[in-house]
């Protein structure tokens, strides 16, 4: 009988040397496709362990993060609530002390009309006033004067004011119950300018 050696090795001599050969029989040789095989799964394997144990601790450094960011949030809510009731206060405060500031405002409204109206009756010469009523949007002024001139100067220095829009003469005449000198009796309109 004729022997065939297909591994292409020599044949051992003793029992050891058989075994040994009967190992690399069943593992197959080096660069045997079982073996490639068997070691692409172990590093794949190895691989995909490695990965995942780092995305595991991805994940646990996320959560971590995430616990502070949470915490963080909650001061923060609270400083914004603190925050937002305080801004209402402010606002709250800022609407009383306006209103404060329009009727002081408006509380001197009156004394501003006389200021204006007396300086500008000492400014112009040769008049003089007998009544002034507040009309709320208008004044109505009668006064007499010793001529027509003085009557257009008194008009001319309430318009330089700025205080009135437009200034009327209702009427004028002259009196005759002065017979010494000549005196004009006269009623203005003043309306006034919005402020």
């Amino acid at each position: 009988m004729i022997r065939i050696n297909l591994l292409g090795q020599a044949r051992p001599k003793n029992k050891r040397a058989a075994a040994s050969a009967a190992a690399v029989m069943e593992m197959g040789e080096v660069g045997s496709p079982k073996l490639k095989v068997l070691l692409v799964l172990v590093l794949a394997g190895s691989l995909n362990v490695m990965y995942w144990y780092r995305l595991d601790k991805e994940k646990q450094h996320i959560a971590a993060q995430m616990q502070v960011a949470e915490q963080r949030n909650r001061e923060l809510a609270d400083v914004k609530a603190r925050y937002l009731e305080r801004q209402r206060q402010a606002e709250s405060y800022k609407r009383r002390v306006d209103v404060i500031d329009q009727l002081r405002a408006s509380q001197s409204g009156p004394v501003n009309l006389l200021n204006t109206i007396g300086d500008t009756i000492n400014g112009t010469e040769a008049v003089w006033l007998n009544t002034m009523k507040d009309q709320g949007g208008s004044v109505d002024i009668e006064g007499m004067a010793l001529s027509a001139d003085a009557v257009a100067s008194l008009i001319q220095n309430l318009q330089k004011t700025g205080y009135f829009k437009t200034i009327e003469i209702k009427e004028t005449y002259q009196d005759e119950t002065f017979k010494e000198m000549q005196a004009f009796q006269f009623v203005l309109t003043c309306e006034k300018a919005k402020s």
